[in-house]
């Protein structure tokens, strides 16, 4: 874990801050990076709207380079370097995926920082870098949502919830938490169109406000442990089923997503509160499946 204190030696850091400095200098060039791609994007955005919300997101990132850039001088006693880490793509519709994605991986990153870091400044800062990050990718979500395709939503799913829980090579307790309740507000969101498409059906509503009682035991664990509280974009990755039995086969496989994520966290070392709730709702998910699978053997 980083150290405790932001000034030792008159602004200069021990050796065993190696690894803050190394990430707090990464971050600085992705901040550099991204000021660089969202002025291509601004000038290639289709409407003055995006435009003007490309430019504001730019400001965001502006911010976040000087504010990092100051820590580092800090922690160093020098400038960090300036270099373009990743180059943005030459068309508006895959430059836009590009920053989603983008954005995405940042709020992972600089959470990461703000856990291991135990000043309160530092962590601070990176905490709500990560929550800007988050809001930014929730635009860029939109403004794809305008020139949709295919490859791109499966990318986006591939990184959301259960099946981005599931896909990730490791996990931090921030990132279980975001994951977690991204996949119980997707839960929301599909049961939501299922009611709106089928009528009030009673399993559909049960389950939904099962749903709702697990993003309330979610919650808390936000904001005991720090961790910003993800934009909730679920709708936009929900598609509505041709029938009731698809209706419950979705369900199914929802189920069986989000039993196989709480599995995966709970084979962590994780505190005892976050191992209660997740264990909560693991075994609450095991009766909502069997609920499904009955409902699809009746249909």
């Amino acid at each position: 874990m980083y150290s405790n204190s932001l000034y030792d030696n008159a602004f200069y850091r021990s050796v065993a801050d190696t690894q803050l400095i190394t990430d707090i200098q990464q971050a600085i060039h992705a901040e550099y990076s991204a000021i660089a791609c969202y002025e291509e994007l601004a000038k290639m955005a289709p409407t003055q709207d995006e435009r003007d919300k490309i430019k504001e997101i730019q400001n965001d990132e502006k911010r976040h380079l000087e504010e990092f850039s100051t820590i580092y001088y800090h922690l160093t006693g020098s400038t960090p370097s300036y270099q373009i880490s990743e180059q943005c793509p030459d068309n508006y519709k895959a430059g836009i995926e590009f920053a989603f994605k983008d954005e995405q991986e940042a709020v992972d990153f600089y959470l990461n920082i703000s856990d291991k870091a135990e000043h309160t400044f530092i962590k601070e800062s990176f905490g709500r870098a990560a929550s800007d990050e988050q809001n930014h990718a929730v635009w860029f979500l939109f403004f794809q949502s305008k020139n949709p395709s295919t490859q791109s939503a499966q990318r986006q799913m591939e990184d959301y919830g259960a099946i981005g829980a599931l896909n990730a090579p490791s996990l931090s307790l921030s990132q279980m938490l975001i994951y977690a309740i991204q996949d119980e507000y997707l839960a929301q969101a599909r049961y939501n169109n299922i009611i709106g498409t089928f009528g009030n059906v009673p399993t559909f509503i049960r389950i939904r406000e099962a749903e709702l009682r697990h993003i309330s035991a979610l919650l808390p664990l936000f904001e005991r442990y720090q961790v910003p509280l993800p934009n909730d974009i679920s709708a936009s990755f929900v598609t509505t089923p041709e029938n009731l039995k698809a209706a419950y086969a979705a369900g199914v496989q929802g189920e069986i997503d989000n039993i196989a994520m709480y599995e995966r966290f709970l084979s962590i070392n994780i505190p005892n509160d976050v191992r209660t709730v997740f264990t909560q709702l693991r075994n609450a998910s095991l009766n909502h499946l069997a609920a499904f699978e009955r409902g699809l053997a009746r249909n």
